[in-house]
């Protein structure tokens, strides 16, 4: 993308300032619950490394490092758009989410006393809107930054990490919540939206 730097370098700038609206809506006044979690998966720890590594390959297989590898010039602007498009869609569905969960948000996969199950606003497209969003970031972050061929690497990585987290913590709802999840889950797609007609 080096010789097209106007357009990569706003989709980077778009990318940067989509980020800090992600950061700064998780460290927003809503702070999750203080109270002792009833129920804990801890194996969601590894899912969290997981997603964090996937990182790593985004921003560090740098479109410069590899020059060789340039896209020809409609896919960088196409790569652009959609970094852009992404990035912006996905803070969105995180600060929805955010706000639906309101202090029931936590960054572990915790049940705490009075927990509710949500299905309501992005929860009733798609049961985990965060992690689609945070796909969605890296995904943009490696369109903006990275080579083409990074997007699979970084896709695989971040894929297990979630599969993780997701199975760590639908174990705890199925346990809370019974039937009622059950159906949830049966009807609601886990990371891809699926939107209705209601």
């Amino acid at each position: 993308m080096t010789s097209f730097s106007g357009i990569a370098g706003i989709a980077r700038l778009w990318v940067l300032l989509s980020w800090l609206g992600w950061i700064l809506m998780f460290l927003g006044r809503d702070k999750p619950k203080k109270e002792a979690a009833v129920r804990r998966e801890l194996s969601a720890r590894a899912g969290i490394a997981l997603q964090a590594a996937s990182f790593f390959p985004a921003w560090w297989l740098r479109s410069e490092r590899f020059p060789a590898f340039a896209l020809p010039v409609p896919l960088v602007w196409l790569s652009c758009f959609l970094a852009m498009v992404l990035a912006t869609g996905a803070v969105w569905m995180a600060v929805a989410a955010r706000h639906v969960l309101g202090k029931q948000w936590s960054y572990e996969a915790r049940l705490v006393e009075g927990h509710r199950l949500v299905v309501g606003g992005p929860y009733a497209h798609v049961r985990h809107p965060i992690y689609s969003a945070l796909l969605g970031m890296l995904l943009a972050t490696a369109l903006a930054y990275s080579v083409w061929w990074a997007l699979f690497i970084v896709a695989a990585i971040h894929a297990a990490g979630t599969l993780i987290r997701i199975r760590a913590e639908e174990r705890l709802l199925e346990q809370a919540f019974g039937e009622d999840f059950e159906a949830y889950r049966n009807y609601v797609p886990a990371m891809i939206p699926r939107w209705r007609a209601h």
